[in-house]
């Protein structure tokens, strides 16, 4: 089911399926800005990570000297949620433990999508609950991939992110999906990171700790600005499928793929996140087109 907002400035419509967004529209040109999720390329527009963030090594886990299996990103994406509230400027979604997550994730939990529209800008927050008995360990990110390039007279290599600070930043390098130790400097003293189609030849830009807490998609041939709003995630990925992909992901992370050596126990893994029984944990992120 899809379910829609709209305000003066823009419009959103969200799929039952994955709690996904399917369109970021703004009204002044009447244009969506999230990719329409062709599976020649990728058959995805925002997908919702969860319980992990990334591949896991081996795409298995350790929980209580017990192995699970579970594929990237997790769950979530491919799950129906329910629609528990709905008023003229937000969504809510709600995603529960079910007979087929327990197989694959022994803990009970409340996941929480709530979308909300103000203005131009669209905030996509996250509340995980503890619906269990014991600590329960999770990651949770976003995925959202806009136009790229957004206008038929524009190339790639128009565009460029440009972030909040300055920053001196290294990618951390990936090997078959996973962390491999080994990072190379992107942002030296800068802001401005050009894009090119080949950018992503070595798999997705991987960020740990940025000063920033916004960065900007920009055309240099036109005003176009993708504004995503990231505080108080550590982590953030830029990604897109291939050279000829025409679309570029701007990922929050609370969380991030395994590393080559890891031992796989949940309890030890980078960036995950632990609630004891009944607690909970909140984030958002926001999305502003101009």
């Amino acid at each position: 089911m899809i379910s829609k907002l709209d305000n003066k400035k823009i419009k959103i419509e969200v799929d039952n399926q994955g709690a996904q967004l399917q369109k970021l529209v703004l009204k002044k040109d009447d244009k969506n800005y999230l990719w329409h999720g062709d599976s020649k390329y990728w058959g995805r527009r925002a997908p919702i990570l969860f319980p992990i963030v990334g591949r896991l090594k081996e795409d298995k886990y350790i929980y209580n000297d017990q192995e699970y299996k579970m594929t990237q990103h997790g769950f979530a994406r491919d799950k129906e949620f329910e629609l528990v509230e709905q008023s003229k400027n937000h969504l809510s979604y709600l995603l529960k433990q079910s007979r087929d997550t327990l197989e694959k994730y022994p803990f009970k939990f409340r996941l929480q999508i709530k979308y909300s529209i103000q203005g131009n800008s669209l905030d996509i927050s996250y509340r995980v609950i503890n619906q269990d008995q014991k600590d329960i360990y999770f990651s949770v990110g976003a995925h959202p991939a806009f136009y790229w390039p957004q206008n038929e007279d524009e190339k790639k290599e128009d565009y460029y992110l440009e972030f909040e600070k300055k920053e001196k930043a290294a990618r951390y390098l990936l090997e078959d999906g996973l962390l491999n130790q080994q990072q190379e400097l992107i942002l030296d003293n800068q802001k401005i990171l050009e894009l090119t189609p080949d950018i992503f030849k070595d798999d997705a830009l991987v960020f740990k700790d940025l000063k920033s807490e916004k960065i900007s998609l920009k055309s240099r041939k036109s005003d176009v600005e993708v504004k995503v709003e990231f505080e108080d995630f550590p982590y953030l990925g830029i990604w897109s499928q291939s050279a000829e992909a025409p679309f570029i992901c701007i990922e929050p992370w609370q969380g991030i793929a395994d590393s080559i050596d890891s031992r796989g126990i949940i309890e030890e893994k980078e960036g995950i996140i632990q609630l004891t029984p009944g607690e909970e944990f909140t984030s958002t992120h926001t999305i502003t087109i101009k």
